[in-house]
Order: C-alpha cells, then sequence, then structure tokens
C-alpha cells in the first residue's frame, strides 16, 4: 500500500464517500456494488435494519445496504469532523485508511466506520473492507433532549413539599404504577442497561434476589480480581478514577456497582425474586410474578423485560457418576469461600478454566492440598502481556473511550477472527516456556477455533480458558497436582479411586464446572412456547452475531443482556433505543 499521510487519508474518505452517497441517491447498484471489496462487510447496528447483523461478500453487501438505505431515509455521509480524524491503520493483518462517519436517517443520527484499502496500481481508486454503521440518537428522543425534560427550574423550591430524597424513595416504591421496563439481574449488565434505559426518560427498575447490591461480585471467590484492565471495563456515563489499579478488586467492582446505583439514580429492589412471567398480546403487557423480601407476592405489568442474568449467572452442574458416593464436601465454584478452613486437608478442583485455576491457588495459599481434575482441554495465556493483546484498542493515546467503542464494533465476525488468529499466534510464541512446561506435566492445551484465542471461545461457550497469574506454575512445579478426569474409576466417600489401582483422599470436591448459558431459564420461566419461539441465546448465529443479545426478540417485550463490562457498555445505548423507538411508536413490539 503506498504511503498515506493523515490528509490524504482524509481526502481518500471523502472521495469515496462522494462517490456512495451519489450512488445510493441514485439507487446505482452496479456504482455501489465497485466501491468494495470482493471480500466486503456492511455491520449494521440497528441504523438501517433496526438489528445488529453483518452482510458480507461485495454483491450481498450492495444489495442489502443500497435498499435499507432507501428503507430508512438514509443520507449525507460523512467524515465527523467532532471525532477521531482519519488515520492509516493496521487491522487483522491489513494495512486500511479508517474513518468515523456521521449520517442522518428518517429515524435519527447515525455513526459509523469505514475501513478502505487502498490499491498498489496508480490510478485505482479505494474499495471498503468494512462498514459500519449505527444508531446514534433518535430525534426528538436522545440523552440531551430527555435530560432536558426532567430538568427542575434552577430556583424553584417547595419548602413545604417533598426534596429530592423524598422524590427518589417515591419514585423507588413503585406504590402507584409499574415501572415501563422490569430488569432482572443487578449485575454490571443490569446497571448498564438501567443506565442507558434511564437516560433516555425510560421508567426502569432493576430487582436481583441477592441481599445487598454487588454481592453477585462480592460473594464469589476470596482473590477474585478481573483479569482485563481497567481501560477497556469503564460503566456508561461514569468511568473508574484515574487513580484505580489495572486489574480490580472483586470488592471494590461491587462497591462502585452500588456507587453507581444511587450516582445513577437506578430504581434497584434487593431481595427480590423473578418467578415468571406471561405476556398479554392485547395489553401488550407482562403479567411478572415477583417475591418480595418479606414473602409476599407482587404482580406487576412492565411492558418490556430485560433478562441480565449474565451470561454466566446459573453454576452448571454436571452429571459425574458417582459424586454421590463421596462423603466429604461438594460446593460449586460460585459458592466456595474460606479457603483458610481447609489448611493442611486435600481438596479436589473439577475443571481448569479461570474459577478452577484461581480457587485452586487460593486453597493452595492458604495450605490445602489440592489436585485439579481437568475434563477437557483449556487455552491458557499469561495474563500479562499476552491476554492484554486482544484490547489493545483500549491502550494508549489517541481516541476518546466513545471513539474506541465505536471502531470495536466496527469489527465484523471473519475479520475478528482473521485478527484473533494473528495475536493467538503472537501469544503463544510468548508464552512458549509456560505451554512447554504444562504439556510436561501432562496438561491439555487448547488454543480456540481455528487458534483465534480466549475471546471467541467467550463468545460461544462463556469459558474454556485461563489467564495464568501463577497457578500454572505451581502445577509444573508439581506443587498443585492434576489429573485426568477420564483416568478417574470412581468417587468413593473418602476420595477418588484412578484406574492404575490408586486410592487419593479428598475432604473437599470444588466443581469449577462453569455456567449455564442464558437461554436456559426461559422455559423455566416463561413457558416452553416462548422458549422455542426465542430459540438460542449467546453463540452466534447465522447474521454472524451473537445470538438474541441486545435486540427485539421474536418474544414481544421481551430483550437479553449479558457479557464483560465492555460488551455490556457497548451495547447497552442500542438496547435502550430500541426500547425507546417502540414506546415512541417509531417501531412494532
Amino acid at each position: 500500500m503506498p504511503q498515506t499521510d493523515a490528509p490524504a487519508a482524509q481526502q481518500i474518505v471523502s472521495k469515496w464517500l462522494a462517490d456512495f452517497n451519489n450512488a445510493c441517491a441514485k439507487r446505482d447498484l452496479a456504482t455501489l456494488t465497485s466501491l468494495f471489496r470482493e471480500d466486503g462487510h456492511w455491520r449494521d447496528v440497528i441504523a438501517l435494519t433496526w438489528r445488529i447483523m453483518t452482510t458480507s461478500g461485495r454483491a450481498d453487501v450492495a444489495a442489502a445496504l443500497l435498499a435499507a438505505v432507501e428503507h430508512m431515509g438514509a443520507h449525507d455521509f460523512a467524515i465527523d469532523l467532532e471525532r477521531f480524524p482519519p488515520r492509516v491503520v493496521e487491522r487483522a493483518g491489513e494495512t486500511a485508511v479508517e474513518a468515523i462517519l456521521r449520517f442522518e436517517t428518517a429515524i435519527g443520527r447515525g455513526a459509523g466506520v469505514l475501513r478502505l484499502s487502498l490499491s498498489d496500481n496508480p490510478g485505482e481508486d479505494a474499495a471498503a473492507w468494512t462498514l459500519l454503521t449505527s444508531l446514534r440518537s433518535i430525534t426528538g428522543h436522545d440523552e440531551e433532549t430527555m435530560r432536558l425534560a426532567r430538568e427542575e427550574p434552577a430556583f424553584e423550591r417547595d419548602f413545604g413539599g417533598p426534596n429530592w430524597l423524598d422524590k427518589r424513595q417515591a419514585a423507588c416504591s413503585y406504590s402507584d404504577r409499574d415501572p415501563t421496563v422490569l430488569i432482572v439481574g443487578g449485575g454490571h449488565a443490569g446497571l448498564t442497561a438501567a443506565a442507558s434505559i434511564g437516560a433516555l426518560g425510560i421508567d426502569a427498575l432493576v430487582i436481583d434476589r441477592m441481599v445487598r447490591i454487588g454481592d453477585n461480585w462480592r460473594r464469589r471467590y476470596h482473590g477474585l480480581k478481573l483479569h482485563n484492565q481497567v481501560y477497556s471495563n469503564h460503566l456508561p456515563y461514569l468511568p473508574f478514577p484515574k487513580t484505580w489499579p489495572h486489574y480490580i478488586p472483586k470488592d471494590k467492582i461491587a462497591n462502585w456497582l452500588e456507587f453507581y446505583v444511587e450516582a445513577m439514580e437506578i430504581n434497584f429492589w434487593t431481595s427480590t425474586n423473578f418467578e415468571g412471567a406471561e405476556y398479554d398480546p392485547q395489553a401488550r403487557r407482562w403479567n411478572a410474578r415477583l417475591r418480595l423480601p418479606d414473602g409476599s407476592e407482587r404482580i406487576m405489568h412492565p411492558a418490556h423485560i430485560v433478562m441480565a442474568t449474565s451470561v454466566s449467572g446459573t453454576p452448571n452442574l454436571p452429571h459425574i457418576p458417582t459424586l454421590d458416593q463421596f462423603a466429604g464436601k461438594i460446593v460449586h465454584s460460585s459458592q466456595f469461600s474460606n479457603p483458610a478452613a481447609w489448611r493442611g486437608r486435600n481438596a479436589f478442583v473439577f475443571g481448569t478454566g479461570t474459577s478452577a485455576h484461581d480457587i485452586a491457588q487460593e486453597l493452595h495459599g492458604n495450605g490445602a492440598q489440592v489436585t485439579m481434575v481437568q475434563r477437557s482441554p483449556t487455552l491458557v495465556v499469561n495474563v500479562e502481556p499476552s491476554a492484554q493483546l486482544y484490547d489493545g484498542i483500549y491502550y494508549g493515546d489517541g481516541p476518546t473511550l466513545a471513539d474506541r467503542d465505536l471502531i470495536n464494533i466496527s469489527f465484523p465476525l471473519p475479520v475478528m477472527k482473521q485478527a484473533h488468529k494473528i495475536l493467538t499466534d503472537k501469544a503463544r510464541a510468548l508464552d512458549t516456556a509456560l505451554l512447554e512446561g504444562l504439556e510436561r506435566v501432562g496438561f491439555r492445551l487448547d488454543f480456540g477455533e481455528n487458534g483465534t484465542g480466549w475471546p471467541l471461545k467467550y463468545r460461544t461457550r462463556g469459558g474454556g480458558y485461563y489467564f495464568n497469574v501463577g497457578c500454572s506454575e505451581l502445577l509444573i512445579r508439581g506443587e498443585i497436582r492434576l489429573i485426568q478426569y477420564h483416568d478417574i474409576t470412581a468417587m468413593t466417600p473418602t476420595g477418588i479411586t484412578m484406574t492404575d489401582g490408586r486410592d487419593l483422599s479428598a475432604d473437599l470436591v470444588v466443581l469449577a464446572t462453569g455456567y449455564k448459558g442464558p437461554d436456559h431459564l426461559i422455559e423455566q420461566l416463561f413457558g416452553p412456547h416462548v422458549a422455542a419461539k426465542v430459540g438460542q441465546v449467546w453463540g452466534f448465529d447465522d447474521c454472524q452475531e451473537l445470538s438474541n443479545m441486545w435486540v427485539k426478540t421474536a418474544q414481544p417485550g421481551l430483550w437479553f443482556t449479558g457479557g464483560s463490562f465492555s460488551q455490556c457498555r457497548m451495547y447497552s445505548q442500542f438496547l435502550a433505543m430500541q426500547i425507546k423507538a417502540v414506546e415512541v411508536g417509531c417501531v412494532l413490539n
């Protein structure tokens, strides 16, 4: 690719956009097709299709894009001069000109990201490799408009009436109304959704079965920290302080979530269980059953239910033959606590994912004799620097967090896989000594689908990897033992019998066997008809996107959110805008 400076990059993008706008205005499919690479991609995030979807291949992209532009009245695609300027970047091993765009539709304002490849042949125009279109705001219903509508006159006070606290308490009680949106789950997924929905002036209530806000983090195992750095984990509207550590401890997260609820004025009910709901198509509302802290039942009638119970919220308890014969303590990793109680005793940890390694290391650090039981191959990557390679967009000087988020969501799945394969090869090279040491002690390694690493494992199965913070070295040195599940003959009252005849004694079994996906609760809470209608939640669908996440499902009024802190931050705004669009009549529920 020829040398391209910033002004030249802007000229190249401007030329492509002029041709693009002209082709769209004239409904010129042939010209529009020629503006994309043969392997070009278009990803839309609710701007032109009210869906999150990716179309690949030049002919399919041009046809779908032209129809969507016409349907949504999209026009005036241009470089957004208020955001990070066009530049030459390397993405997924290729050099491209990358630009942040703005555009208008009949509904509102859009934001996009364009990547152009330059030809080595003089006089040949740039071609689009990837194009993102996303909805930024709905005209007349954007966050600033909603904020001004809620604003009280600066000096208006009623000294004989309710003050701010009185109003907050009344609003949170729901004694005289039902919320428009009921959010089930009060972790970071539920709170990011609530913050974004509230910013658009929609009445939302978060409920959680825990006693205290943040307990879903606070009550997890003692040594837990986030395994990616603080830069990518901010919550909407309220970033973490710059003084915070790179890796945030669980209790710090828990306390921040509690603070976030107060600061963002999120209505939140603790110790409240969601027991299920039925949809009334005539009223376009749910009949939702809540079990309150005092044991009484409250029936609410929200128009929307957002399930924010996490992609790793319900423990997975696999069938392990003869486990019921074991007379010692059995606990899932989500309930594990007090490692000091097992000093000098034998503990077996089933699983080799992140939680399994962290719990094994925690038990070892407290004087227990620990054995890990490997059930399937596992991806292992050093937490630094290797695991952080995949979040490189958030490091260093440059774009704002909002611009980095927009760039992050602009990668279609095929390009993401291409990039992750390169990063995984680099991580394996950096971690050669570690990986060879693990293989010497019999640890079975995995590197993801076609060597694409841990992020896509998370997006497909929610686990299957470990960010090494020292447990791998303990395994290599033999300070923590490793056995393979297929070498176990049976569990006994006092431990494990191996195929070679050995008897291994155990006092504790920790099942670090992961969590069920978010769709397993649908039939239980909403019935088999709704479960069949909605289908898969999480994992990739035919549109190369996470199934039923942050978008309207086949069941009116039912939505799902979850994933990492960054995913919830990035996509909560799109979830909120879709619910707003339903409420103001832009789209049908």
